[in-house]
């Protein structure tokens, strides 16, 4: 059997008059499809658990709310709005939810995922940004300077970019000439090109 939490209520109540009736139907067609879904609420917002295994989950933001599985693609592809949280985009009113029957439909497949054991998909990795050609003029600065020649080529490819990408970015030469002078002090003490944001 499974299980209701206050603090779902309590989440709820709390929400914008617009979502509430969202927030409950959502609930509700949950519950109905999938009677043995347990509630909890992880980073902050409402989860529907099933076997152990988050079934899906629900928000409310200030001026929309949100529905989505755990396993998304596999559920219910890959969604009408990829920047909104959830499969179903930005769920202003009940009109932009599927039907009752849909839904239900919905949960009862992500349910016989879990049931099936299938582990949710994980987004490739893309592949690393290569590292930008140096710049002759930054090389030529690089030569005539050890430290800093040595910080650089002990960077990681992703520091190097930082760099270089500060340095090509310059719209005016005295601009970049400055950008240069900065890069080699920096590199002669050996940092990194947002070094006053590191701990």
């Amino acid at each position: 059997m499974g299980t209701t939490d206050p603090r779902i209520d309590a989440y709820i109540a709390k929400s914008a008059d617009f979502a509430q009736p969202i927030l409950t139907h959502l609930r509700q067609v949950v519950h109905a499809a999938c009677p043995s879904v347990e509630e909890t609420i992880k980073w902050g917002m409402p989860n529907f658990m099933y076997g152990g295994k988050i079934l899906a989950n629900m928000a409310a933001f200030k001026a929309h709310c949100a529905f989505g599985f755990w396993q998304r693609d596999a559920v219910a592809g890959t969604g009408k709005n990829n920047d909104a949280m959830g499969q179903f985009g930005r769920i202003e009113s009940l009109k932009d939810l599927p039907g009752k029957a849909e839904l239900s439909r919905l949960v009862k497949k992500a349910a016989a995922l879990i049931d099936s054991g299938e582990k949710p998909r994980r987004v490739p990795k893309s592949a690393p940004k290569p590292t930008p050609e140096t710049p002759d003029d930054l090389l030529a600065a690089l030569k005539r300077n050890a430290a800093a020649r040595k910080t650089f080529e002990a960077f990681a490819p992703s520091h190097r970019r930082e760099y270089i990408e500060w340095i090509t970015e310059a719209k005016r030469p005295e601009t970049r000439e400055k950008r240069l002078a900065q890069t080699l002090e920096w590199l002669a003490e050996g940092k990194s090109r947002n070094w006053k944001y590191e701990r």
